[in-house]
């Protein structure tokens, strides 16, 4: 593999962007070309691919949270390797060369910025001495030592990026908004989405539901929907964000309680619960744009427009399912241009910032 040299004054970079969300739905690949002509990033995607874990990593991702400390770094060190399978045979199937960076966002098993820590595993300076590359990763840690919440950390490709839209929405595992242009930049975490909802889809014997047509054959639980909307988190000011442990603590003890209604019945009131507290968030902007898996849910982008006024645009397939490994690629090229990526205004951080750890592959003998 070929590795473009080191240089600040470069302006085309081509890097892998990859992106690991708490759906837990696979592993996002995306090849990208980036440039930047007069502080302007414009951005082309060669190749881009949803790599699906199978049902044993599906199980050990989402229970990371739960296992001990020694478990966890067994994990971290098993994932890296995963991500070296997955990440080697793509370089080699599409015969990709010169590539700058591979740019990797590992995968979320710990967030508590509150208490001082998240973790991401996999990122490994042994991804870079394997895949004979440089590669850029952990980009949340510093962040939270600088008193951050270590996310949402999309929101400096929303402004490089997608400046024609007011406001991007990513519904993933959970949702994010960026309100593109306030100034300060401001975004934070909505509330948890596909987390919840994969989960209740599977209870019906789906992996998730497709177009909200489970959701649709349902009947909201109001009282069920009042307990969600009384949670205290969505009556904090940002900069806030959300992680699978706040999932555990506070939506499963609710969802618990009507255990004995059926499953369609919880999958509708948490859809209406989802969709009421995203458009209470979009309000009346103009552009919006809406990305991630959630976008596909008909039921549930429906359901936002009822409630908003907000003029709703979704993007094609490529930027619906890679946008978040898009901008982790544009994240390492800030962070190999030595330029910040991390906002204080975002994350609460005391000061904007470059994060991430750069490994080449010569790292593991200078050590």
């Amino acid at each position: 593999m070929v590795l473009s040299k080191d240089m600040n004054t470069k302006n085309n970079y081509r890097v892998l962007g990859c992106m690991s969300g708490t759906s837990i739905d696979g592993l996002d690949v995306a090849l990208v070309q980036f440039n930047v002509v007069n502080e302007e990033w414009h951005f082309e995607v060669e190749l881009c691919q949803t790599i699906p874990y199978d049902s044993y990593w599906k199980q050990r991702l989402r229970h990371a949270h739960k296992i001990s400390r020694e478990e966890l770094k067994e994990l971290d060190m098993e994932y890296a390797l995963k991500l070296y399978e997955i990440l080697s045979k793509f370089i080699i199937t599409y015969k990709i060369g010169g590539l700058d960076a591979v740019c990797s966002h590992g995968h979320t098993v710990l967030h508590k910025p509150d208490e001082g820590f998240t973790m991401q595993i996999g990122n490994q300076s042994m991804l870079a001495e394997m895949l004979g590359c440089k590669v850029v990763c952990d980009f949340r840690v510093q962040d939270v030592e600088l008193g951050g919440q270590g996310a949402p950390l999309v929101p400096v490709g929303d402004k490089f990026l997608f400046s024609d839209f007011d406001v991007a929405i990513n519904i993933g595992g959970f949702a994010n908004i960026t309100k593109i242009h306030r100034q300060p930049l401001v975004a934070y975490d909505i509330c948890a989405t596909n987390t919840v909802m994969n989960v209740l889809s599977e209870r019906l014997g789906k992996p998730y539901d497709e177009n909200g047509d489970l959701a649709r054959q349902g009947k909201a639980i109001n009282t069920l929907l009042e307990c969600l909307e009384q949670l205290e988190f969505y009556q904090q000011k940002p900069p806030k964000s959300l992680g699978i442990e706040w999932v555990d603590e506070f939506i499963w003890p609710l969802l618990e309680e009507f255990e004995d209604k059926p499953v369609e019945d919880q999958l509708a009131t948490y859809v209406k619960h989802v969709a009421k507290q995203i458009a209470k968030e979009i309000g009346d902007y103009n552009k919006v744009l809406i990305t991630g898996g959630g976008a596909y849910n008909n039921f549930l982008i429906s359901s936002i427009e009822s409630y908003s006024n907000a003029k709703i645009t979704i993007p094609n397939k490529q930027l619906i399912e890679f946008k978040e490994a898009i901008v982790f690629g544009l994240l390492g090229v800030l962070r190999l241009r030595g330029e910040n990526n991390i906002y204080a205004g975002v994350t609460g951080a005391i000061k904007d910032h470059c994060s991430g750890n750069i490994f080449r592959p010569t790292d593991l003998y200078n050590n």
